[in-house]
């Protein structure tokens, strides 16, 4: 066998070797989930969140929405958040140097004056410019600040914040009426462990939204968006779930956050140099409780529900998902001590190593190394019998994983009222592993490149506006 052979023999054995250990953990986590919703929902049943509604010892949490040039939908986006049943919060629309009609909106919708806002120097930011409070609700306040980002446009939002827990939102979602409560459950079960929640984040696009709430969920009718649909499925009712049972949980999504301020202070706020904040804090925080040996715990909430807008054209999309691999990147390099150090537990030796080699490596396997097993199968250098296998770990694994993950939500939570739309996630759930999986792979390996070449900046978001998502009836 000469040297080219061999090396297509390793290449494809390597990369059967990947796609089955990868499958054998999805599996395990998709076990973990269904018996973890399952008790989650049935002790939902005795939960004391009515008693939490009314106790004066319910601790307060301010709501930060930080904006820039949001005004598609910053309105609906603070109506909703207006509506919340909890018993005591204010929300903080923190306006990061918009250039459009942000704040003119704003001052439009809820009657704005100016007023006077606290604001402590824990944790450096631009400089805040103005602050207003609305006359017709009292808990809404707006600061006008010059532009940082959106880290630093809720690390001011944290330093402005009268609560001793504050809420991260992203301006164009919506939260439900009950979601904050239902996201606080786990501190108020566990006030002096739990640092952070983070509950599930839904797509809005193709539901109907009225004054600021999903009153109708509708799957989009956008293909693409129906795609997005079924991975958000699968890294929240699946992945996050199982890491939530390891405490090694190392993403609270940015659109819906729930953190205990003073821990966030103590560790510095959010970084301004990443474009994956959400991540990079919740491993800090990991490392910072883990390094002083220090109880807490970090939780995912599968039932209070974020909705928000996702991109329905292929290059908003490529942007999005290079950026976030881009910010994967970011944090594992900046928290590289911790992979695999006994140091940190779960969280060190099996959750870093993880999104090292499945995550922020897996695409290229996923990409190259399927490329060349291919060829070495039809080069005579791979087996029929492996083959096959790497087809099945390939594809048919991964179609019985999105499919399970879709019955988690249907049983479990049964959003999807009609049944045409269950029928089209079924058969979205197959398609998905032929084309759009392998571009998702590929939009990951250009953020290697983008990293490589140390590329900043978000990229332009193409939006319509969470209030203007309906499909039309049909």
């Amino acid at each position: 066998m000469s040297t080219l052979n061999l090396a297509l023999a390793v290449v494809g054995a390597i990369t059967i070797g990947y796609f089955a250990i990868l499958n054998g953990l999805y599996l395990a986590f998709t076990a973990i989930a269904w018996r973890s919703l399952g008790r989650h929902l049935r002790g939902r049943a005795y939960s004391a969140a009515e008693e939490a509604f009314d106790s004066p010892f319910t601790p307060g949490i301010t709501v930060i929405l930080p904006a820039f040039n949001e005004s598609a939908g910053i309105v609906e986006s603070v109506h909703s958040l207006l509506a919340l049943r909890y018993p005591r919060y204010e929300v903080v629309v923190v306006n990061d140097g918009s250039t459009d009609d942000t704040v003119a909106r704003l001052e439009s919708a809820f009657d704005l004056v100016p007023a006077h806002r606290a604001v402590r120097r824990a944790i450096p930011t631009q400089p805040i410019g103005a602050s207003f409070v609305s006359r017709r609700s009292p808990n809404l306040w707006v600061l006008d600040k010059a532009n940082g980002g959106k880290a630093d446009a809720l690390n001011a939002g944290v330093s402005a914040a009268q609560y001793p827990y504050f809420c991260a939102l992203d301006a164009d979602a919506l939260i439900e009426t009950e979601a904050l409560l239902r996201v606080a459950e786990p501190i108020l079960d566990d006030p002096e462990h739990v640092i952070a929640t983070g509950g599930i984040v839904r797509i809005a696009n193709g539901s109907t939204i009225d004054h600021g709430r999903v009153t109708g969920v509708r799957l989009p009718g956008n293909p693409l968006a129906v795609l997005q649909v079924l991975e958000y499925f699968r890294a929240f009712l699946i992945g996050r779930v199982g890491w939530t049972r390891m405490n090694a949980l190392l993403i609270i999504s940015g659109a819906f956050g729930l953190f205990q301020r003073e821990a966030v202070e103590e560790v510095g706020g959010f970084a301004t140099d990443t474009v994956g904040e959400d991540m990079e804090l919740v491993v800090r925080l990991h490392r910072h409780f883990r390094a002083r040996g220090l109880p807490y715990r970090i939780e995912f909430v599968a039932d209070p529900v974020c909705w928000t807008e996702v991109p329905e054209d292929l290059g908003s999309l490529s942007r999005q998902r290079r950026r976030w691999h881009r910010g994967l990147g970011q944090t594992l390099w900046r928290h590289r001590r911790a992979i695999g150090s006994p140091r940190y537990g779960a969280f060190g030796l099996v959750a870093l190593p993880y999104f090292v080699l499945f995550e922020f490596l897996g695409p290229v396997v996923e990409t190259f190394g399927a490329a060349l097993t291919v060829v070495a199968f039809a080069v005579g250098d791979l087996s029929g019998t492996s083959f096959v296998g790497f087809l099945l770990l390939a594809f048919l694994v991964g179609i019985v994983l999105s499919i399970a993950a879709l019955a988690l939500e249907e049983f479990n939570f049964r959003r999807h009222p009609r049944t045409r739309d269950v029928v089209s996630m079924v058969l979205f759930s197959v398609l998905e592993n032929f084309g759009y999986r392998q571009l998702n792979d590929l939009w990951r390996v250009l953020a290697l490149v983008d990293l490589a070449r140390r590329k900043q900046g978000w990229g332009a978001q193409r939006r319509r506006g969470i209030g203007n998502l309906a499909a039309p009836d049909g």
